[in-house]
């Protein structure tokens, strides 16, 4: 069979993962000739042998390809032939960047097993990695992805590791951040106060084991890991959490944990098949499991001696995350955590190295400044972190992974998109206000920065801005549109009217619910052209069409417009960005929204009329009546808000966005959980309003709801029980105004997205019933349904208008 010369082109995540020695060792294998290398667009190969065995090649690529690579696209083209005496491993070349960044990978079984053997040279060495893991995003500086264009430049390779970097058949092949004790990283400890650390202070084998001790003797450490400092103490302990809380000034928001392995985790949560899968794959992220009621240990783990001695320190100390029934938990993904870890029983706290909103620290000046506060000891390494890259949220319903923050293990790897945005010029969305990302559209792909954060932080805004710009110069990103959400105030808005001025950029505002809706529409792979589907929008706020502030919306919408339905009836939020903080003041809104101004005079008896005998009702309700700094809003989150301080959860002050809301589903899910009775949930009434729109405006009215609440409240009902009965009648409320909705519409399919959406129950109990009426249920799985995902919603609606209009930005009506 003659033979003939082929180029073969591989897009994807296809550098830094292996990808090159799986080609040579294929390539090899089965006698075939040419080169391999890597290139700004991916990697690239020249072939030479009979078309079949080229055939038999391109098949293994498929099923052989490393662990962490991902194939998009693989292109082939017929060159003239060419000599090649053999298969080689050729040097990169530098053209027009379209590759993939991967994601930092927690540390593989081959690796883990190496720092724990006596007898391997990675013994107890913190920075072991193959192609098979390691850090990524968080230390390349430019494409394509060699060790020069990394923060791992100046480590020059021992002669071992040479000889490991340089054979095409040893894992370590072209492993950009490998290294050892002789050539590579350190980490030292010291303490915050500046004075020596003294080697007989601990009974330990190196400044990293010393950690366990320090964490045992109920110390805080703040340890730098792969993205940026956390800060780590004893889980159990409940004076030393109570003092990390205190020091960090996070008075009550869940800290995440981390233990040495699944069993010890077991002890304090159940973990379902799916979860466990999440928490030991390679993105590794932290998974919210269900509490363990009692936590008791499981019998197996240890000898009877050693249980007894467990059994003192086993329960997690209550501050670890109050109000709650669910523990954000992780397991160690880098070997400096697992070393750490060894001798460790029970969990950390690990969160992150910073003041409360403020972004993590990744420099060790400045942590070593900022961090003495908090932390008593440092483990500190020399190997700069040049992308900060906090760790991922994950949460399973349904046995379906829900992200809640897009970050370690994931970040930046593509979203590839439906069917018609693969010609479309490229594309920025900045995101949103809160749990900020940003997003490129290029070549038919979402890429997705790692969550920034909250932008309402002056640090957290500087840190968008530098991110942003390594990452468009990293992908050396030219796009000729910026996308930016309608509110005026967003700061994230302001930089992309800024940039598309100052670089005669085309200017694209997308309203916030539709650009959640949009992107539950493309993660579900929806085409450019599809035919409308149903959007439920709930969150705390967004700013509407209309100028006021929405955040219970029903949307008819494709990719290009929408045409609002139903929504929440307004109330107003008393003071404004106060209500988010102050729950109370949605509740008394929303009384007088149901009742009037004297909404209590009927339950004088109560408790809670006591409460509002201490506020300022007459002047509240001034405001509401002149609309001083109390602005309508359709917000969902504040029902919540309201519902949970009616019934005395967070009544007075919340400490972060959401808190009453989460307090109010984890006390909903202890009632369903202990109690198998049916119960029946509190009523919601709807109303059509006329308007000058094709369809008429329909209000989810939950006057009847209150009514019923009240009553529950003068009968002494338990606040569990009437949380449930809450979500219970919200679900049905949502699912009978789809019912009602589509009477009129034609819709077959019906999105879920934003931040309420994060709720189990609420998400759970929507679904079933929408999936009884023959309806297909659209929910997140990849991007957040919180704002983290906004950024995807922005960049595809803008997308849909370029590819169809032609650059028209008008809105397509229904």
């Amino acid at each position: 069979m003659s033979e003939i010369t082929e180029e073969i082109r591989i897009y994807g995540t296809v550098q830094g993962v292996g990808f090159r020695p799986t080609v040579y060792r294929i390539a090899k294998t089965l006698g075939l000739r040419g080169e391999v290398s890597n290139d700004g667009q991916g990697v690239l190969i020249k072939v030479v042998g009979d078309r079949s065995t080229i055939n038999e090649f391109i098949e293994k690529l498929h099923s052989e390809r490393p662990l962490l690579a991902n194939i998009e696209t693989i292109t082939r083209h017929q060159l003239p032939n060419q000599n090649f005496a053999d298969f080689i491993i050729a040097p990169s070349t530098t053209n027009t960047v379209s590759t993939q960044i991967a994601p930092d990978a927690a540390t593989c079984s081959m690796c883990k097993s190496e720092i724990f053997d006596p007898m391997s040279r990675w013994y107890r060495y913190p920075f072991t990695n193959c192609t098979h893991c390691g850090p990524r995003l968080s230390i390349i500086k430019k494409l394509p992805y060699d060790r020069k264009n990394t923060t791992m430049a100046n480590f020059h390779l021992c002669p071992e590791c040479q000889e490991n970097y340089s054979e095409p058949l040893n894992r370590r092949f072209h492993a950009q951040p490998t290294a050892c004790h002789v050539c590579g990283p350190k980490a030292w400890l010291e303490r915050a106060d500046g004075k020596p650390v003294t080697a007989d202070m601990f009974s330990m084998l190196d400044d990293v084991d010393a950690v366990c001790t320090l964490i045992q003797r109920g110390m805080i450490v703040a340890i730098k890991g792969l993205g940026g400092f956390h800060l780590a103490c004893d889980a159990t302990n409940e004076e030393v959490v109570q003092k990390l809380r205190h020091r960090k000034r996070r008075p009550d928001k869940p800290l995440a944990l981390m233990a040495r392995d699944i069993e010890i985790i077991s002890e304090y949560c159940h973990i379902t098949d799916a979860e466990q899968k999440l928490l030991e794959s390679v993105a590794a992220p932290i998974v919210l499991l269900q509490k363990t009621i009692g936590q008791q240990l499981a019998p197996s783990v240890a000898a009877p001696i050693v249980l007894l001695q467990k059994t003192i320190v086993q329960q997690l100390a209550p501050s670890v995350a109050p109000g709650q029934n669910t523990l954000g938990f992780m397991l160690p993904y880098t070997p400096l955590h697992h070393l750490a870890l060894r001798r460790l029983d029970v969990p950390i706290v690990l969160t992150s190295g910073n003041f409360s909103d403020e972004p993590q620290c990744i420099d060790n000046e400045e942590a070593l400044e900022k961090l003495s506060e908090i932390a008593d000891y440092f483990l500190i390494h020399n190997r700069p972190i040049f992308n900060r890259v906090d760790d991922s949220v994950v949460r399973v319903i349904k046995e379906v992974p829900q992200v809640l923050r897009r970050a370690r293990g994931y970040a930046p790897a593509p979203i590839n998109l439906p069917p018609g945005f693969a010609n479309i010029s490229p594309i920025l969305a900045m995101g949103s206000e809160l749990k900020n990302t940003f997003c490129l559209l290029r070549d038919g792909q979402a890429i997705l920065s790692q969550h920034i954060g909250d932008l309402e932080n002056n640090l957290a805004a500087t840190a968008y801005e530098k991110t942003l710009n390594l990452f468009l110069g990293l992908l050396e990103a030219e796009p000729n549109t910026i996308v930016v959400d309608k509110h005026p105030e967003y700061l994230s808005t302001k930089l992309g009217k800024d940039l598309a001025v100052a670089n005669d950029l085309k200017l694209i505002e997308v309203q916030h619910h539709h650009s959640h809706i949009a992107a539950c529409m493309a993660e579900n792979g929806l085409n450019i052209d599809c035919q409308p589907v149903l959007g439920i929008a709930l969150d705390g706020l967004g700013y509407g069409e209309d100028g006021s502030i929405w955040g219970g919306e029903f949307l008819l919408a494709d990719y290009r417009g929408f045409e609002r339905l139903g929504t929440f009836k307004p109330v107003a939020m008393i003071g404004g960005e106060k209500a988010i903080y102050q729950p109370w003041r949605n509740t008394s809104a929303h009384l007088v929204s149901a009742f009037g101004l004297d909404f209590l005079k009927d339950y004088e008896d109560l408790e809670l009329f006591n409460f509002f005998q201490t506020k300022p009702l007459a002047t509240l309700n001034q405001m509401m009546e002149k609309g001083i700094n109390s602005p309508l809003a359709s917000s969902c989150g504040r029902l919540f808000d309201a519902v949970a301080a009616a019934i005395g959860i967070c009544r007075e002050f919340c400490s972060y966005e959401g808190q009453a809301a989460i307090n109010l589903e984890a006390l909903a899910t202890e009632y369903l959980l202990n109690d198998a009775k049916e119960i029946e949930g509190y009523q919601f009434n709807m109303l059509k309003l006329d308007t000058d729109s094709k369809f008429p405006l329909t209000y989810l009215v939950p006057q009847p709801m209150w009514q019923s609440l009240l009553i529950d409240i003068k009968q002494s009902a338990s606040p569990a029980l009437m949380a449930a009965r809450f979500h219970q009648g919200l679900a049905v409320a949502i699912s009978e105004m789809v019912a009602e909705l589509h009477q009129s519409c034609e819709f077959n399919q019906v999105a879920l997205s934003g931040g309420v959406f994060q709720n189990k129950l609420l998400l759970s109990g929507v679904s079933d019933r929408l999936f009884k009426m023959g309806l297909e249920v659209l929910t997140h799985s990849q991007v957040p349904p919180n704002d983290g995902g906004l950024s995807l919603g922005q960049v595809v609606i803008a997308a849909a208008r370029q590819g169809f209009c032609h650059g028209c930005t008008d809105l397509k009506k229904f």
